[in-house]
């Protein structure tokens, strides 16, 4: 019997395979006519029922512009890795699953594999649900708790947009900046109008006169931002949809939150690409100026996109970012580092978030220390949204980046001597929910703790405790 050659072997890349299609919007059939192949022929491959040839490889690279080593490659070690940090979880403790098994379900049974990642995602969702449910208002959802729990569950990373970012990065590389690669793909004029015309928008889209309307007192790094934003809800919109299809919203809010979220996601994509803004950071030592200035992005933007850097295999450092105003109003907060702040927190006063605005634009670095002893390195600074004319509305907040003691090596922030000599700030998650007794900043008791009369003895702190050692 003659032996096959590899150019009829193939490889069994099904599942990617699918995964494409489904970002190019196209049916098997649809894509069957593009390769000159059957419908049924594309279903086989898909399935893994049938090897994507050599020949195959080159029809899909030449017909959909793709890097073929990057599509045809070795993609179960990226499926094993996110499998072990799936059986990773509390839930799984007394589960005992060999490293081995992990990368058997990835190569063998890639089906099986996307399958448990779904799932999990979904549990870890759901778990969130749960935990918040005690909290709901009686007037309905919390359409904010919704949209952060709908990236919590996915540790803010959506591998599709980040693919589809990418490949619009070097498109609008080629064209000369994301304004010209707008103009020239979508057909539309951008011009700069006062906000006062365009009703106080910062962007208006007008499909009639084919023009994107900006606000003439945006900033340049605010600017781009926009136009990429726009471009992300005409380009990546589809892949925006099918990631909210995911999602378990109980309210139209919700749902409309997290797709500005996604949005927003898909905006920082494309102008600080994933492969080469990891590049970048790890070569600058995450220092957050000098990475905006090489991306054109602002310090807050930068800040957004480093906790975005979750892709199995070429992970960056994991971040947790929070944004608060001065009266400790929490804006905005994403978990890639697996802090705890990131449910329930976040409103500490002692933590240097809340001091940065007394040296504004200052960067403020910081070990900080959790009651359970674990130890995170943070920095703060604060950023101004509005501005740009005389008098023009304008809004102070304070951002803070934090990741685990283990990953702190790598920030150039922590080289300071001073910082290492120095003991951790002591701060909790919230005064709900830290039980540090010795706390002059607490203003409510922790959940569970008895508070102490105090008719014959008033502590310096705020509270006592009748169970509390003096």
């Amino acid at each position: 019997m003659p032996q096959r050659t590899d150019r009829q072997r193939g490889t069994y890349i099904g599942p990617r395979l699918r995964r494409l299609r489904r970002e190019l919007g196209m049916t098997q059939v649809q894509m069957a006519e593009d390769l000159e192949v059957s419908a049924s022929y594309i279903a086989l491959m898909e399935r893994n029922q049938r090897p994507v040839t050599a020949e195959m490889l080159v029809r899909l690279a030449t017909t959909y512009a793709l890097d073929v080593a990057r599509f045809a490659g070795d993609n179960a070690s990226d499926q094993s890795d996110r499998l072990g940090d799936v059986f990773r979880d509390p839930i799984f403790n007394d589960i005992d699953i060999a490293p081995g098994d992990l990368a058997d379900i990835a190569s063998g049974y890639p089906g099986v594999a996307d399958a448990i990642l779904r799932l999990h995602t979904a549990y870890r969702e759901n778990e969130g649900a749960l935990a918040d449910r005690a909290r709901q208002s009686p007037l309905g959802p919390d359409p904010v708790a919704e949209a952060r729990r709908f990236l919590l569950a996915r540790k803010n990373f959506f591998p599709v947009i980040d693919s589809q970012a990418e490949r619009i990065a070097e498109d609008v590389g080629k064209a000369g900046g994301v304004a010209r690669y707008f103009e020239e793909k979508h057909g539309f004029t951008i011009r700069s109008l006062p906000r006062k015309v365009i009703s106080g928008a910062v962007r208006r889209l007008d499909y009639h006169r084919r023009e994107l309307v900006m606000d003439e007192t945006l900033d340049s790094a605010a600017r781009r931002f926009q136009v990429a934003l726009q471009l992300a809800y005409l380009a990546v919109g589809g892949a925006i949809d099918a990631a909210l299809e995911e999602g378990s919203f109980q309210s139209e809010n919700g749902r409309r939150l997290a797709k500005r979220a996604l949005a927003n996601y898909a905006a920082g994509a494309i102008i600080m690409p994933y492969a080469s803004f990891r590049t970048a950071a790890g070569e600058l030592r995450y220092d957050l100026e000098a990475l905006g200035r090489r991306f054109g992005a602002s310090f807050e933007q930068t800040a957004h996109r480093l906790t975005t850097l979750q892709k199995p295999g070429q992970e960056g450092v994991p971040f947790f970012f929070i944004r608060v105003d001065a009266a400790g109003n929490i804006s905005k907060r994403l978990d890639g580092a697996g802090f705890p702040f990131a449910r329930h927190g976040g409103s500490c006063p002692i933590w240097s978030v809340h001091h940065a605005f007394k040296a504004p634009r200052k960067i403020i670095p910081e070990w900080v220390e959790l009651p359970g002893g674990e130890r995170f390195f943070s920095i703060s600074r604060t950023v101004t949204a509005g501005g740009g004319a005389f008098e023009a509305p304008r809004v102070e907040r304070a951002i803070a980046l934090a990741c685990a003691e283990e990953h702190a090596g790598k920030l150039l922030y922590a080289d300071d001597p001073s910082l290492s000599a120095s003991e951790p700030t002591p701060i909790g998650v919230s005064c709900r929910l830290c039980h540090r007794t010795g706390c002059i900043a607490r203003a409510e008791p922790p959940i569970g703790r008895p508070v102490a009369d105090d008719t014959f003895r008033r502590p310096g702190t705020p509270f006592a405790f009748t169970d509390e050692e003096f």
